[in-house]
């Protein structure tokens, strides 16, 4: 298996810590967050790794190389138009050919177990895909996934507005006092994922959504696997979450 990392946003709720170097390049406690993950997924015995980069990309490209200091194999692709996170993986297309691989953007710190228990749900069953959430009672905090008895996917909605939440409680999609499984940004997929990226359309986001080509994926009968993070899951997403960092002993 191989990994591709996103990594081409600026990180802009980061501000001026963002101006000369890509949010993944932040240190956490002395170590880039991109090389956390790295770490994290060489210690699942994934070796190959192809990084999308953009925003200052000479920064993560002169910092790992080739990956032959880190014992790892690195490759890169520009992602030279921020469209959304539909199209970025198609930037690996090459990189990936028949393999399966896992996709992670380049700003999510989960335990290195996380991965490995990523692989093992894959092999456990003949998906396309696998998805990781996490749970919560709150049912506005982002993409919500629903699952069968199996835990493999049977519908999801993005950012539902209040709208759709109250729709998903009449429908009997989401039950109150249940857990709300929130998409955590970790995946794995077969390459066929390509074939529903390339069908996109722009959301009125106006960006291309990689939910978009999941929903596509479930509609055409593909079996995507759900996991649930179990423990650490941060989104580094703004200051105050990076400097909380600095105080953990294990980051």
């Amino acid at each position: 298996m191989k990994a591709v990392i996103l990594a081409a946003g600026k990180g802009t709720r980061m501000r001026e810590l963002t101006e000369d170097i890509p949010k993944p390049m932040l240190k956490v406690q002395g170590k880039p967050i991109l090389g956390h993950i790295i770490d994290g997924l060489l210690s699942t015995g994934i070796t190959e790794f192809c990084i999308i980069t953009g925003w200052k990309a000479e920064v993560v490209e002169g910092h790992f190389g080739d990956g032959s200091a880190f014992g790892a194999k690195i490759t890169y692709a520009r992602q030279l138009v921020q469209d959304g996170t539909g199209k970025a993986p198609e930037m690996a297309k090459e990189f990936i050919g028949d393999d399966a691989f896992l996709l992670t953007y380049g700003d999510i710190l989960v335990k290195p177990d996380t991965y490995a228990g990523m692989v093992k749900r894959f092999n456990e069953g003949d998906f396309s895909g696998v998805l990781t959430v996490t749970g919560s009672e709150d049912v506005t905090k982002g993409g919500i996934l629903f699952f069968d008895e199996d835990f493999c996917l049977q519908h999801l909605v993005e950012k539902p507005t209040a709208e759709q939440v109250e729709q998903l409680k009449t429908d009997g999609w989401l039950k109150d006092g249940e857990t709300a499984w929130y998409n955590a940004g970790i995946y794995i997929f077969k390459p066929v994922l390509f074939d529903f990226t390339a069908r996109l359309e722009k959301s009125p986001r106006g960006e291309y959504e990689l939910t978009d080509a999941i929903t596509g994926l479930l509609k055409e009968k593909h079996r995507l696997a759900g996991l649930e993070i179990a423990g650490r899951w941060v989104d580094v997403r703004d200051p105050e979450v990076l400097e909380s960092l600095e105080d953990e002993q294990n980051a």
